[in-house]
This record gives C-alpha cells, sequence and structure tokens, in this order.
C-alpha cells in the first residue's frame, strides 16, 4: 500500500511530460490559426487602403480663355479611368487581396467531386 501511495504522489515522472507537451501543443497550433486570421486581416485592410486611394478621382478639366488682342489658351481635360486591378468588395464574395482556393486540376483534387467554380 505504501508503494502505490508513493507511486500516487510522485508527479516528476512521465505523466508531467506529456501534459507538458500536450499544453505547449495545443497553444502553438492555437498561435498558428491566430496568426493567420491577423495576416488576413492586415491583407484585407491593405487592399481597403488600396482600393480608397485608387477611388480617388485624378480627373481634371478647365476650359480655354481668349482676350481679344491678347492671346488666348486651349482647354484641357483628363478622365481617369478603372484600373486593370480595381474591383470592390461585393458582400457575400471572397474579399479583395485573398484568393485561397484549390483549382480542379490540382493532384489533390477529391475524386468524384463537384467543382464549385
Amino acid at each position: 500500500m505504501k508503494l502505490l501511495h508513493s507511486l500516487w504522489a510522485d508527479d516528476a515522472g512521465f505523466v508531467v511530460s506529456a501534459e507538458l507537451v500536450l499544453v505547449a501543443t495545443i497553444l502553438v497550433i492555437g498561435m498558428i490559426v491566430g496568426l493567420v486570421v491577423i495576416r488576413n486581416q492586415v491583407v484585407q485592410e491593405l487592399v481597403d487602403v488600396g482600393q480608397a486611394i485608387g477611388s480617388i478621382s485624378q480627373s481634371y478639366a478647365f476650359s480655354g480663355t481668349k482676350k481679344t488682342g491678347v492671346g488666348w489658351t486651349d482647354g484641357s481635360g483628363y478622365v481617369d479611368k478603372t484600373d486593370f486591378c480595381q474591383f470592390p468588395d461585393l458582400a457575400g464574395k471572397e474579399p479583395g487581396g485573398i484568393s485561397v482556393r484549390v483549382w480542379p486540376n490540382a493532384p489533390y483534387w477529391p475524386t468524384g467531386g463537384e467543382s464549385a467554380w
């Protein structure tokens, strides 16, 4: 009975090490998931800033002036067009800047599965 009691009270063995490994593993996995979420949100905010800068209208126009006997200036204008990579964020769609997808011809595509695209 004394041996059983001493084994029960012993906390310097395998159980403590196993618990430590388990807790450390759970913490590392949780940190990885948290860092991925932080990365995605930082990228999304940078995309929002880029879209805000891209949506600033750089168009301008001015009309010509003419004064008899002195001279004249011709009018000019420029219309800012949409950039090739400027797409608005739409509700229910993939956010701009983050594209995580598996292509249908990837070697690890599940057999018999239907493509969502």
